[in-house]
C-alpha cells in the first residue's frame, strides 16, 4: 500500500486550505465592489436630528447631513438610498446590512472603534456658550457672576459644570425651550447649547440673534463603516479629503450652522 510521507501530507493540506480560502475570497465581494456593482449606496440618517437631518414641510430629507449623503452619492456616480434611523439602531443597522455606511452625527469614540470602523472626521458636534450678537462673552472669566441656563441631565450640562469658574451660576431647566426661554425673559444671561439649536431657533425666531460666544467641547463626526471594509473607508477618506479641500464640507456646514467647520476637522490627519 502505497503511504504518503508526514511532509507530503502537509503540503496536500497546505493547497487544499489555500483553494478553500481563494474560493471564499472569490465568493466574497467587499462592500465597496457590492456598492459599484449595485449602483446604489444605502446611508443611514436619523431624520428626528434638525438642522443634521430632518423632515421638512414637503416630506422630504433635508439638512446637512441629508446634502453630505446626496454630494457623496452624486460624486461617486450612484443612486442613493436614505435609510431612516434612532441613535439607538443606526449601528445596529450598519453591522446587519440594512445600510452601507451612516452618516448620522456619529462622533468618533474609542467605545464605539471596538465595533465599526470611522473614516476621518467630516464635521463636528460643538458643546457652545450662546448669546446674543450683541452680546461680548468672550472666555469663561466673562460668566462669572452671570447666570448660565442649561438643560438638566445633558452632556452640556456635564461640561458647563466641570468648565465654570467659581461664582458662575448654573440654571438648570428640565428641556431646551424652557432654557432658550429663560435666556430670552432675562431669567438668564446665557444659555449651553449645540450650535445647531441656537442656528434654528434664530431661523424660526426672525428678531433672535443668538451665536456660540464659547466652545467648551468639540465631539469631531466621521463616517461609520462594518470593521474590515478597508476599501470603502480608503475611499471615503479620499472624498473627505477633496471635499474638505475645495471647501464644499465646510459650506454645507456654515449653511446650516452659520459658522465654519472647527480646526479639529479641517486639520484633521
Amino acid at each position: 500500500m502505497h503511504r504518503f510521507s508526514r511532509l507530503q501530507k502537509l503540503a496536500f493540506v497546505g493547497v487544499a486550505m489555500s483553494a478553500l480560502c481563494l474560493t471564499f475570497s472569490m465568493a466574497h465581494a467587499d462592500a465597496l465592489t457590492d456598492i459599484t456593482a449595485a449602483g446604489k449606496i444605502r446611508i443611514s440618517i436619523d431624520p428626528a436630528a434638525p438642522p443634521y437631518s430632518s423632515v421638512n414641510e414637503s416630506g422630504k430629507y433635508a439638512g446637512s447631513e441629508v446634502e453630505i449623503a446626496n454630494k457623496l452619492a452624486k460624486d461617486w456616480v450612484l443612486a442613493v438610498e436614505l435609510v431612516p434611523t434612532s441613535p439607538a439602531n443606526r449601528i445596529p443597522y450598519l453591522l446587519s446590512g440594512r445600510s452601507d455606511i451612516v452618516i448620522s452625527t456619529l462622533s468618533i469614540t474609542d467605545e464605539r472603534k471596538k465595533v465599526i470602523d470611522f473614516s476621518k472626521p467630516y464635521s463636528a458636534i460643538q458643546i457652545v456658550v450662546g448669546a446674543p450678537k450683541t452680546d461680548k462673552l468672550a472666555k469663561l472669566d466673562d460668566l462669572v457672576g452671570k447666570r448660565v441656563a442649561v438643560t438638566r441631565g445633558s452632556t452640556n450640562d456635564t461640561e458647563i459644570t466641570k468648565a465654570a469658574l467659581p461664582g458662575t451660576e448654573i440654571i438648570r431647566f428640565e428641556d431646551d425651550a424652557t432654557s432658550i426661554t429663560a435666556l430670552l425673559s432675562g431669567q438668564a444671561n446665557y444659555y449651553v447649547t449645540a450650535p445647531a439649536l441656537l442656528t434654528t431657533f434664530n431661523a424660526k425666531n426672525a428678531s433672535s440673534s443668538l451665536e456660540p460666544k464659547i466652545v467648551l467641547k468639540t465631539n469631531v463626526t466621521g463616517i461609520g463603516v462594518k470593521k474590515g471594509e478597508m476599501a470603502l473607508a480608503d475611499k471615503l477618506n479620499q472624498w473627505i479629503a477633496a471635499s474638505l479641500k475645495d471647501g464644499s464640507l465646510n459650506g454645507i456646514y456654515k449653511s446650516n450652522f452659520g459658522i465654519d467647520l472647527p480646526p479639529e476637522v479641517t486639520d484633521a490627519k
